[in-house]
């Protein structure tokens, strides 16, 4: 019962994610190529945080 207002932490990672690649794509329309780089390996390190939830 108690868990039934509980949020979803892949749904939010997911969410992250997304985020991180739409910055990402913007940076590098825009000639940003290292913000773009950096952007990028954040958003996999989120990718990999949820790899990790689902697996367990």
């Amino acid at each position: 019962m108690f868990g039934l207002f509980k949020k979803d932490p892949v749904k939010e990672l997911e969410k992250r994610y997304a985020e991180l690649m739409e910055q990402a794509m913007k940076k590098q329309q825009n000639g940003d190529i290292e913000g773009y780089s950096n952007l990028t390996f954040k958003a996999e390190e989120v990718l990999k945080e949820i790899e990790k939830i689902k697996k367990n």
